[in-house]
């Protein structure tokens, strides 16, 4: 390393001055030397790695414990989750009898409804109809979580009751009619109807909004089509149309829901 002019100065040429020989000397900066300019981490050599708070910060990691409800980023999904494996372990192991009682005393069936309906209307989605490995449970877990990260707990439930309760009184009501009218038995007035599919079908066509167009309209298409698998079958028809139509109250919350959005 070249001495500088300063050092010079102060010191015969060739002979180090005491106890500065380990300190490092900076070059003179002339009247037309040049500066170099200092080398950010956009432009920094090929395979560098970047500074902490450079340009890779901004660059999302992939998380997938954020997948799964916390108590502190989902609190109502959580929750919600944790009544129902209660009530899913209930099912499993408790009597027969007994769940087959607290099963029909949920059902929101016309004559429940008629009775009390705010009561069955909250008790019936506190059950998985086909247990904690339905589908159902698993979407419910997954579609919840999402939608709740992206829009807070209040409007996420918001989302669910709304499925959950209009398609609710959508399938019941004309089976109520049609009773009347006499064009069904009796018997309809009580036909077993608990779960929580109205919800999360609902649930997922307002998270389909908040997506990029391309997996939208892939979640659009796969969910329906099994939708519409089912009314084919025509298994439960009242319970598929009630599916398709709680999808379709999802896909209509799309402007409040980018409203609603939080930010990343």
């Amino acid at each position: 390393m070249n001495r500088s002019a300063s050092a010079a100065t102060t010191a015969p040429e060739g002979i180090a001055e005491p106890g500065l020989d380990g300190i490092p000397r900076q070059r003179e900066r002339g009247p037309g030397a040049v500066v170099p300019e200092p080398v950010h981490e956009a432009s920094a050599a090929p395979g560098a790695l970047p500074a902490p708070g450079g340009v890779a910060a901004h660059l999302r990691r992939p998380r997938p414990w954020r997948l799964l409800p916390t108590p502190t980023g989902t609190p109502f999904t959580f929750g919600f989750a944790a009544i129902l494996a209660v009530t899913s372990f209930l099912t499993s192991y408790a009597d027969p009898s007994l769940i087959s009682a607290l099963h029909r005393h949920s059902s929101t069936d016309v004559a429940h409804l008629a009775q009390e309906p705010l009561l069955v209307l909250v008790a019936s989605a506190l059950w998985i109809a086909g247990g904690i490995a339905s589908p159902y449970a698993i979407g419910f877990l997954l579609v919840l979580t999402a939608l709740e990260r992206r829009i807070g707990a209040l409007r996420a439930a918001g989302v669910f009751l709304l499925g959950h309760v209009v398609a609710t009184l959508a399938t019941e009501v004309p089976v109520g009619l049609s009773v009347l009218a006499g064009h069904l038995p009796h018997s309809s007035l009580h036909r077993l109807d608990y779960g929580i599919s109205f919800g999360v079908a609902a649930s997922v066509g307002a998270l389909a909004g908040l997506f990029r167009p391309w997996l939208r309209w892939l979640v659009l298409a796969g969910f329906g089509g099994m939708l519409l698998d089912d009314l084919i079958v025509f298994a439960d028809p009242m319970t598929n149309w009630g599916h398709l139509l709680a999808l379709s109250l999802g896909v209509a919350t799309w402007p409040l829901v980018r409203r609603w959005r939080l930010p990343a």
